[in-house]
């Protein structure tokens, strides 16, 4: 069973937006108020298992990460903007409006499914996931018998 999180865009959030609330030091951590635009999930459920759609523009598949953790889907990826690439030659940056740094997102799908279970592609900034339903196994329960004396 596939269990994404139902409280990603609080209600809440507009509302701490109110500029005498809102404080320079509450900005959100990654990408500061953009954070909120990054990894949005579209879930398709079908017969045999769940598809995720994830969005993540601008990044490159070497940047994009999938792993499994304790019966979790970790997606994760990450950006840099290298000082050291910068050649001295093109000139100082005047303003830089492309970000860096790291997302991630976690889904549960159960501790029956494998790496080997997850189809995963990434084309276009889209990373396509396909997990697998499996049944999980019945726990059986072992009736324990207590000897009186």
């Amino acid at each position: 069973m596939l269990v994404p999180s139902i409280f990603a865009n609080s209600v809440f959030d507009d509302f701490f937006d109110f500029p005498y609330v809102n404080d320079k030091k509450t900005e959100r951590k990654l990408y500061g108020h953009n954070a909120a635009n990054l990894m949005k999930t579209d879930i398709q459920e079908y017969d045999d298992g769940y598809q995720l759609e994830i969005d993540l523009p601008g990044f490159k598949k070497d940047e994009v990460h999938a792993e499994l953790k304790d019966g979790y889907l970790v997606v994760s990826a990450e950006k840099g903007l290298d000082e050291d690439e910068q050649d001295k030659k093109t000139g100082k940056y005047l303003r830089r409006e492309r970000y860096a740094g790291s997302c991630q997102r976690s889904f549960y799908v159960g501790k029956d499914i494998t790496e080997e279970d997850i189809k995963a592609q990434f084309q276009h900034g889209m990373l396509t996931l396909f997990v697998p339903k499996k049944e999980a196994k019945p726990v059986v329960e072992e009736k324990k018998h207590i000897t009186i004396e």
